[in-house]
């Protein structure tokens, strides 16, 4: 029996077949599939888009998957269904064939549109948010991947329907989504890391690493500013910019490569795990600047490292790091001029710090979630 096209299909040994939908398969969302599946050690069908246009994702995922879901080909019975907040599952469920009609459906927010932020000033397309909304209220379990995005889910979604005009939605529906949600924290894979990191390498100066996307809603701009205002100082330092680039690249990246060029040691995006990581080992201190964060994998990757964070004050930095890693917001160079002449906290102390987010201490918080629908 081949596969659907755009799907991946695992026989696995133990536990009922799962049906994994993604519609945006790439970044984070792929990373967390891929760990997932190959660990649960359970057969799966996996349906997956590339991941580009989101917002015709978000819209449209669902009857192309209905499509899909409708040929015969589909291998075994499915026990579960799995998906990313970019499927609507209310209009999925509306379109299932009905030997899938009863599945229970599982979703796991990456992110919700009620925080997300907007690159321009507008308001923002409520459509997207109602539909994480409406998909909540359809699925059977929700899991989100920190307290804060369920926490601005909650409050986004009941500040919401208290504008809708002229129906009283009632608050035992925030009251439902809750009781069906949980917190679980995605998995990492640090064995790459721990194989490269070594203490060491250039000491002479520090080294302020960057390892986001290069897009606006992580703001780079106020990242490069107080760099270049260290470098108008005279300040000596060194510049790693990782993080992977798209088609439509802030300015600010070209100008900081040109004006802060003696200073950089890597600029660009490294493709290779190995080689990602050995850029990483040579830092001293990863800065965000994020305008949003809902988990932050990229931080954790560099505190592995031994990398000293340096993280505003807010968003779910909090939830995972104490205040002696966060400044508040407008205080950046301040606080990187301490960060940097405190130096690394080490690779031991790296590991201490992310060693409850690994894939073998949280694998089996999803493997009961999946399990309890």
């Amino acid at each position: 029996m081949p596969p659907m096209p755009g799907s991946s299909i695992n026989t696995g040994s133990d536990g009922g077949r799962l049906l994994v939908l993604e519609p945006y398969y790439g970044g984070s969302h792929r990373d967390f599939l891929d760990n997932l599946l190959v660990r649960l050690g359970r057969p799966f069908t996996l349906l997956t888009l590339p991941p580009r246009k989101w917002k015709w994702r978000m819209r449209l995922s669902s009857p192309y998957f209905a499509r899909l879901l409708r040929d015969e080909r589909l291998p075994g019975d499915i026990d579960a269904i799995l998906c990313s907040t970019f499927v609507d599952v209310a209009l999925l469920k509306s379109l299932l064939p009905r030997k899938l009609a009863t599945v229970p459906i599982m979703v796991y927010y990456h992110e919700n549109q009620f925080a997300y932020p907007v690159q321009v000033e507008m308001e923002r397309d409520l459509h997207f948010a109602i539909t994480n909304l409406t998909t909540a209220l359809v699925a059977d379990r929700l899991a989100f991947n920190s307290r804060y995005n369920l926490d601005t889910f909650l409050a986004g979604a009941a500040e919401m329907i208290k504008k809708v005009p002229d129906m009283d939605l009632g608050s035992a529906l925030i009251a439902g989504i809750r009781a069906k949600s949980r917190v679980i924290h995605p998995g990492l894979d640090f064995m790459v890391a721990d194989g490269v990191v070594v203490d060491g390498g250039d000491r002479g100066r520090p080294i302020v690493v960057w390892n986001h996307r290069w897009e606006h809603d992580k703001d780079p701009e106020s990242f490069f500013a107080a760099l270049m205002s260290l470098d108008r100082k005279g300040a000596d330092f060194g510049l790693i910019v990782l993080g992977q680039a798209f088609s439509r690249c802030p300015e600010i990246f070209a100008r900081a490569e040109r004006e802060l060029g003696r200073h950089i040691v890597h600029f660009g995006y490294a493709a290779d795990r190995k080689e990602y990581f050995r850029l990483l080992a040579r830092g001293d201190v990863v800065v965000s600047t994020a305008a949003h964060e809902f988990y932050g994998m990229a931080v954790f990757e560099a505190v592995r490292c031994g990398l000293r964070p340096l993280l505003p004050d807010d968003l779910a930095y909090p939830e995972f790091f104490g205040a002696e890693f966060l400044y508040p917001r407008g205080n950046l160079l301040t606080a990187l001029e301490a960060a940097m002449a405190r130096g690394r906290i080490g690779s031991g102390a790296g590991r201490r710090l992310t060693a409850g987010f690994s894939w073998d201490e949280v694998l089996g918080k999803f493997a009961d979630w999946l399990a309890s629908a």
